[in-house]
């Protein structure tokens, strides 16, 4: 006990010498005093690379309202870095152009309704699963019937392992979902859309590679809805031409396969299964099956993965040798760190020169822009541009045939 009371003797003195001080410090023991504040504002404060003004703030990587400023080429063509981390561990990354900028996904009702209906009956997106910048713009429009989503058959995996995709790959996926093509019709049909697009990732597990699946959906789609346009975005089926036989006579509008990239470049960007001279021959036949006019044959070339001007122009005379109607352009976006880097971003005036080109070699239609994809508002570039050329073409074609029948009738009168 006395060693006790010998150890709190200096905390009674102290209590006993300040008791008004030690009452103000219990009443505002939250406000700190001058010392403490001058002792703070001293104390160097923990680096944070998210407010490190070396960093481009978060407004450069998102589109902003106001309009891009004109940029010379030397500018256009010159990539912007900045740098990342924390001390000691900084990286480089390359900072977009202005004219890639694209706004976060607004989330609004319609975007919020044509995703649960997805998810409800299970269906996937091949708008989700590649991550594509234009999915706030093509699933956020007014009503569903504006809106554009192309819906991916046979699940989310594929079996091959392109270097520019993002898709998830396997070697075994999950076996086909016997409803899917029922479930895909009801979707399309509640929709009430104008154009689908349809796709899938490679089934090489399969002895068909999917192909009778696509038929029966497409099918299905028909009859639902005998006025909705379908176009079915399809692999090479392994180069086996009896298999786009069967999809390309399902009664689709639009037979489109990917040769993504130019010859030289097919080895290093596509899965080694798939070739440029096979996916010609898929484009080809498909005209053999169908004849020149009774389908549209469409593929999609991207840039920025170190092509050549003369290597684009080679692959575009092929693509006029196989009688494909339709050729869009778009600007290779680099998914993850694990995939291709990006050799160059392409400048909208370079993809203007692109499109004007494939219209003057014959093409019927040509989508070309840095955020173009495959199946970009397909509803707006294919009805406005294409099938209502078509359409207007045998229309105007049966009233020349009208008025001259007519002409023969008045001169065949007159004579008698």
């Amino acid at each position: 006990m006395a060693s006790l009371q010998r150890a709190q003797a200096p905390v009674r003195k102290a209590l006993s010498a300040a008791p008004a001080a030690v009452a103000a410090a219990r009443a505002f023991a939250t406000v700190p005093s001058p010392n403490d504040t001058a002792a703070a504002a001293d104390k160097p404060k923990r680096k944070s690379y998210f407010k490190d003004t070396s960093v481009a703030p978060f407004s450069d990587f998102i589109g902003t309202s106001s309009a891009a400023q004109p940029l010379s080429p030397t500018e256009a063509y010159t990539l912007r870095t900045a740098e990342v981390g924390p001390a000691g561990k900084k990286r480089t990354i390359t900072r977009l152009p202005e004219w890639l900028k694209t706004p976060i996904p607004a989330g609004n009702d319609n975007f919020k309704k044509i995703k649960s209906d997805l998810r409800g009956l299970g269906l996937h997106t091949v708008c989700e699963e590649a991550r594509c910048p234009n999915i706030s713009e093509c699933w956020g429009g007014s009503d569903k019937s504006a809106a554009t989503a192309t819906i991916m058959l046979m699940g989310d995996t594929c079996t091959r392992g392109c270097r520019f995709c993002s898709v998830k790959t396997n070697r075994a996926p999950a076996p086909l979902d016997p409803h899917e093509p029922e479930h895909t019709a009801e979707a399309l049909a509640r929709w009430g859309l104008g154009y689908v697009v349809l796709t899938s990732v490679d089934r090489d597990d399969l002895a068909d590679g999917g192909a009778r699946h696509f038929a029966e959906t497409i099918r299905k789609i028909k009859h639902k809805k005998p006025s909705l346009l379908v176009e079915a975005l399809t692999g090479d089926f392994r180069g086996d031409l009896d298999m786009v036989k069967i999809v390309a006579d399902s009664g689709l509008d639009v037979y489109a396969h990917n040769i993504e990239t130019v010859e030289g470049l097919t080895p290093y960007v596509r899965d080694r299964r798939a070739t440029f001279r096979q996916s010609l021959k898929v484009l080809k036949h498909v005209k053999d099956v169908r004849g020149k006019e009774g389908i549209i044959t469409k593929t999609s070339i991207m840039l920025g993965l170190g092509e050549q001007e003369q290597e684009v122009m080679d692959a575009l005379r092929e693509l006029r040798k196989a009688d494909v109607d339709v050729v869009t352009f778009g600007q290779y976006m680099r998914p993850t760190k694990r995939h291709l880097k990006v050799e160059k971003y392409v400048t909208p005036d370079e993809f203007e020169m692109w499109r004007q080109r494939a219209l003057d070699m014959g093409f019927l239609y040509c989508a070309s822009g840095p955020l173009v994809r495959s199946s970009y508002k397909a509803g707006e570039a294919f009805i406005e541009n294409v099938l209502r050329k078509r359409a207007g073409e045998k229309t105007m074609a049966g009233t020349e045939s009208l008025g001259k029948a007519v002409a023969m009738d008045a001169d065949t009168r007159s004579s008698i």
